[in-house]
């Protein structure tokens, strides 16, 4: 099968209501990513010096040495930029997420009795801040199962969320596969936590951010001082809060690092952002794993068809009458590149209309010759599809006077000996007198424009079916 595994559709245009507590427009979130001694460094056992995420213009590796500038400049986030984040969210009374190193952790005894102490919560972020991306699977397992045990050794119990940042294609597909975590965060692709099936299992993703993220003081193109980082997070969280209140209440994520933000010059935007966010009501402030216990707890995992997942003898079963009488259609959209974009009524109808429009005049005119007169002799004898007596039934042409009825039967004969087929319309668009105003409209059109219509409004037939079986 042609399939395709990245899923561009996600809620589409109607995600749920996140239902957060307090009926709050807008989940503010804060991680705090404590990597500091889990850095890429000789001394770890690494082949070169780290590069990345420092202050230091054009940084590049050095092979085989250490970088006493890069190592300095780590120690500042563990030795004062830390502490100084720490007495600002515990002053604000607002608990931190921390994506710690386990390594890192491991050297920084005081800095985690603090965070335990706080009541944060502290998730893993793999055992070192290194590469993922050019990991066997099996190294990268046995690297995810030490970041745990370490982890567990180090704080005292197992890490109940996971992001590693620097990960590999393989990554959440192994994490998931532990299945111990309660959360993962390695996406950036949503604004709402969803479910993610990775092969059989219900994983919980909740999406982190690279762009409301103190590592642009880092990166280019980035903050170049602390009230661009301000304005930036101060827009982001306006728009959130005012879709809250319009529209569906969203998640908003903050990223930091100690040895970025933790300086003076730039903290000062994170306390004039809590500060702003404070001066607003109906604002959660939770932890990761806050947001995984409440979206567990008020939206489970939903079974739903996934055509995209279908054999061709499920999908054609499915989806085979979804143009009158012409299984052929889904056949052949079987075959096409399908994916989770797919596993809609949209995303069906849009490869079902895709092979009917390629499909030769031949072809076509035999869906459109498929279809039943309106009110004609095969609805009297209950001899219709169940779509289409239900169809006709929805606009009342199950209920027509002796009159009406002989009105329906002069125009199907006249419509048919000019046209080649019957008069086709949508008729869940319509109600008797807009069908019979079309009728008498579009009986005159010649062949070529009333073909098109009539294929017009195939596909929308179709389309009004496919709703009833899939969201």
């Amino acid at each position: 099968m042609n399939r395709y595994v990245r899923d561009l559709r996600g809620y589409g245009a109607f995600p749920p209501d996140p239902k957060w507590p307090g009926n709050a427009r807008v989940a503010v979130q804060f991680v705090l990513n404590y990597e500091e001694g889990g850095e890429n460094n000789i001394l770890h056992g690494d082949s070169a010096s780290e590069a990345f995420l420092s202050d230091i213009p054009g940084v590049a590796q050095w092979p085989g040495q250490r970088h006493w500038n890069m190592e300095s400049i780590y120690e500042y986030g563990s030795r004062a930029g830390f502490w100084r984040l720490h007495r600002l969210f515990t002053r604000a009374g607002i608990p931190l997420t921390i994506y710690g190193v386990a390594s890192a952790l491991a050297r920084s005894p005081e800095q985690v009795e603090a965070m335990k102490d706080a009541g944060w919560e502290i998730a893993s972020h793999g055992l070192k801040w290194v590469e993922h991306k050019d990991m066997p699977d099996d190294e990268e397992r046995a690297v995810i199962a030490e970041a745990i045990r370490l982890h567990t050794e180090v704080v005292g119990e197992r890490p109940r969320g996971w992001y590693t940042g620097r990960c590999s294609e393989n990554t959440v597909r192994l994490v998931a596969e532990e299945g111990g975590f309660d959360y993962i965060s390695d996406t950036y692709d949503d604004d709402l936590p969803y479910w993610l099936d990775v092969e059989g299992r219900d994983q919980l993703i909740i999406p982190y951010t690279l762009e409301a993220n103190d590592m642009r003081f880092a990166v280019s193109p980035g903050w170049s001082d602390g009230d661009d980082f301000f304005n930036y997070l101060k827009n982001a969280f306006d728009v959130l809060y005012a879709e809250g209140e319009s529209d569906t209440p969203r998640m908003m994520s903050v990223g930091l690092h100690c040895r970025l933000v933790g300086r003076p010059g730039k903290i000062a935007a994170i306390r004039k952002f809590i500060e702003y966010i404070q001066s607003h009501d109906r604002v959660w402030c939770p932890r990761r794993i806050d947001i995984a216990q409440h979206w567990s707890a008020h939206h489970p995992p939903q079974v739903s068809l996934s055509p995209s997942r279908m054999t061709k003898d499920e999908f054609v079963e499915r989806f085979g009458g979804i143009f009158e009488h012409s299984p052929w259609i889904a056949e052949r959209a079987f075959q096409l590149e399908l994916g989770p974009a797919h596993d809609c009524a949209a995303g069906v109808h849009n490869v079902l209309c895709r092979m009917f429009r390629s499909a030769n005049g031949e072809e076509r005119l035999g869906v459109l010759k498929a279809h039943p007169d309106l009110a004609g002799k095969l609805a009297q004898a209950g001899r219709l599809t169940a779509e289409s007596t239900s169809e006709q039934a929805s606009a009342g042409l199950d209920l027509l006077t002796d009159d009406e009825r002989e009105t329906f039967k002069d125009l199907n004969t006249a419509y048919v000996a000019k046209h080649g087929f019957p008069f086709i319309i949508a008729v869940r668009d319509n109600d008797k007198s807009s069908i019979l105003a079309a009728f008498h409209r579009r009986i005159d059109n010649d062949g070529p424009t009333e073909f098109k219509e009539a294929c017009n409004q195939v596909e929308r037939i179709a389309r009004h079916r496919l709703q009833d079986l899939l969201p």
